[in-house]
């Protein structure tokens, strides 16, 4: 199917072929027939892609800070990878979208295959979106009006916060879509309207929808106009639609208002504030968050679970239907404000009408039928091969996940370690085209069936989100498949259970059993190996200690969840409990966590005692600075230390033959776990991590994370 994509990097638009998006768990798989591009949102993507790296920088400088961070730490070469793998990574545009539904997802209720829809669905022939991002389009409604009914909602939405009454002043400033049917919409609450826009063209219709206006291009005061407006009591609020990087509509407003009048941002603009403009008149400033409550709450947008009515009465869907009802019976007019018509094939002249000084406001692209099978759902990347390194010829490998981790890390990893890349895998489309084409894939597919069943992969990459771990794992062994799964394994004893006996069951069958592994990478970081071989016939008991400054994610992140995620304790302090089992060489004999009372509680100080009697501590902190180093190990043995420091610098105390190994870039083992896999396939051993060693530290990670919770 046609996708239009544009890259942060370069600034380029293109409509590329993807595969038809999967139908996901509660979400509704749409068949476009229209789509609006929001003008003011999507240029300032275009125009931040086509800058240049000191305008990006400029523009975005918590991430210089972040970037900085990574430098101290991880190194130049690192920090640069990172950055570019990030800025490579296209970017779908788009959010306005109506279509016709043609699969449900599971657990989905309220909506019938045929039916319309509008949702904030990107520009593409066929988008996936969640159940309480779509509503029904009304019989009277077109579907090119509703194309703008997700922008009517963030008109909605800041006339919510605004709380106009009947008969009151409001100013909108800046009449782009949004603030046109903001006047609309305004004017159907019964206030007496002013627009103030720069555009000829955009204040005309402003006045053809009962709005009086002021032309701020001229010489007009618009304080003054709006007192007089008025009647010399100053606006009762003032509704900001504009975008701008200049601090005068918010000063104009403030002086507009009238005592204890209220301010709303729905657009973009500076926000330097001046404090007497505000605590004169006890002024009431809020900033509008998108299409109204739900939005950015992942279980109400990604979960599906409703805010009860009684208590949230307008929520982002209630407010895509409230619009659509306005446009139903007629309170809401957009067919003035559609400028211009392509269709998707024609998406590039669009965007450069965007771009250019062209006058252009409502902009639709139309979608030609798409027949959706099975074939559509992959693609054809016909990528140039590189020469396959003799140590992994014959491997042919299958990645199902295609996020930041997985196009960073692991899928460089395998084809630097030689895997032959067949099919890549993600569920909306996008992200497997992209690695696809970067790193040398045959195919891309929204399928798993389609690498579970390829007859020219001999393993399979599991880099989804951790709660689809262990399916995953399970399918892929039930097809013969050699199976890598990044850490975790899997989230729960019962699917740690069913794994370890699938997998006995396949030994027990004789011949040559599919190998299982996760990607514990640090054990085959080159210093670690180095460590493990310094200490190699050192029976006496060893003294761990490794600090993990991993820094804190917000709690409404996918991997705090403790059904997507698992909690950060199972989906990253497995690491290193595995490190340590492995310097220390037996099995766990023992554990004692410690966790610091928070709303994450990912902040633990872990104890481990080995069958030998070595013990080790783990301090996985959530707490510190990103400046400090992120992972620090010490060994201590008879009279002699060892210390690795973010896997750059491992420095030997005491140690007669070993002073130092430095690294000219952080290695953490990630190419050395991939190799070490794919050999292993190529000379028939068994798995380099042994399946004892894989579920005492899966048990062990979820034994601490249920002690902590």
């Amino acid at each position: 199917m046609r996708q239009i994509l544009q890259s942060l990097k370069t600034g380029a638009t293109e409509v590329a072929n993807v595969p038809v998006p999967a139908t996901r768990r509660g979400q509704l798989l749409i068949k476009s027939s229209q789509t609006l591009i929001s003008a003011g949102t999507e240029r300032m993507l275009v125009d931040f892609g086509k800058a240049g790296w000191l305008e990006k920088a400029r523009q975005q400088p918590d991430k210089v800070r972040m970037v900085l961070d990574k430098m101290m730490t991880d190194g130049l070469l690192p920090t640069l990878e990172a950055v570019f793998s990030k800025l490579e990574q296209p970017l779908p545009l788009g959010y306005c979208n109506v279509g016709t539904v043609v699969e449900l997802g599971p657990g989905v209720t309220g909506f019938a295959v045929g039916e319309r829809v509008v949702s904030n669905g990107k520009h593409a022939d066929v988008v996936c979106v969640p159940v309480n991002l779509c509503a029904r389009v009304p019989p009277e409604v077109p579907d090119e009006p509703a194309a703008f009914a997700v922008l009517g909602a963030i008109a909605l939405q800041g006339i919510r916060l605004a709380g106009p009454t009947l008969g009151e002043t409001v100013v909108v400033t800046g009449l782009g879509l949004i603030g046109l049917m903001a006047v609309q919409l305004l004017r159907a609450h019964g206030c007496r309207v002013l627009g103030l826009d720069f555009d000829r063209q955009k204040i005309d219709l402003a006045r053809q929808f009962g709005a009086e206006t002021v032309d701020l291009a001229g010489d007009h005061n618009p304080v003054a106009a709006v007192q007089m407006y008025s009647r010399g009591r100053g606006a009762d609020a003032v509704i900001i639609t504009a975008s701008t990087s200049s601090n005068t509509p918010v000063h104009q407003a403030a002086q507009m208002c009238r005592k204890r009048g209220r301010i709303v941002l729905v657009g973009v603009t500076g926000l330097e504030l001046s404090r007497a403009d505000f605590y004169e008149k006890e002024l009431t400033f809020q900033v509008s968050c998108s299409y109204g409550p739900g939005r950015y709450d992942p279980a109400y947008e990604e979960k599906g679970h409703d805010y009860p009515v009684g208590f949230v009465r307008w929520t982002e869907q209630r407010n895509l239907e409230a619009v659509l009802d306005m446009m139903a019976d007629g309170r809401l007019d957009v067919r003035p404000l559609i400028s211009h018509r392509f269709s998707i094939d024609e998406a590039i002249q669009a965007y450069a009408l965007v771009s250019s000084p062209e006058p252009s406001l409502g902009i639709l692209l139309s979608y030609p039928g798409l027949s959706i099978d099975a074939p559509s759902r992959t693609v054809s990347l016909g990528v140039k091969r590189e020469p396959t390194p003799a140590r992994a010829r014959g491997v042919g490998v299958s990645v199902i996940g295609s996020g930041s981790y997985a196009t960073a890390r692991l899928i460089p990893a395998f084809k630097a370690a030689g895997a032959r890349l067949r099919l890549t895998v993600s569920s909306a489309g996008v992200s497997a085209v992209s690695s696809g084409r970067k790193f040398g894939f045959d195919e891309a597919t929204t399928d798993p069936e389609r690498a579970l069943s390829d007859a020219d992969s001999s393993a399979v990459v599991i880099a989804t989100r951790h709660d689809s771990h262990a399916a995953f794992v399970l399918r892929a062994l039930g097809a013969g498949k050699h199976v890598f799964v990044e850490k975790p394994l899997c989230l729960t004893m019962d699917e740690l259970v069913r794994i370890e006996a699938a997998s006995r069951n396949l030994t027990a069958q004789g011949g040559a059993a599919p190998l299982l592994m996760v990607g514990f990478n640090r054990r085959f970081s080159p210093q670690v190996q180095r460590i493990a071989q310094l200490m190699r016939g050192d029976r006496t008991p060893k003294a761990f200690v490794l600090t993990v400054n991993a820094g804190s994610i917000p709690a409404e992140h996918w991997t705090q969840d403790s059904e997507v995620g698992g909690g950060r304790l199972i989906g990253e302090a497995c690491h290193f409990i595995d490190l340590l089992r492995f310097l220390a060489g037996h099995t766990i004999a023992k554990w004692q966590v410690v966790g610091m009372k928070s709303s994450t509680r990912d902040t633990v100080a872990l104890q481990l005692e080995f069958a030998d009697g070595s013990i080790g501590t783990v301090h996985y902190f959530a707490n510190g600075s990103k400046a400090f180093p992120k992972e620090r190990l010490e060994v201590f043995s008879e009279g002699r230390t060892l210390q690795l420091d973010n896997f750059r610098k491992l420095t030997g105390f005491g140690w007669p033959r070993f002073k130092r190994m430095n690294l000219w870039r952080q290695d953490k083992g990630q190419e050395g776990c991939a190799r070490a896999f794919l050999e292993a396939i190529v000379q028939g051993k068994d798995s380099p991590i042994p399946l004892e060693e894989l579920v005492e530290v899966s048990r062990v990670s979820i034994e601490i994370a249920e002690d902590v919770h």
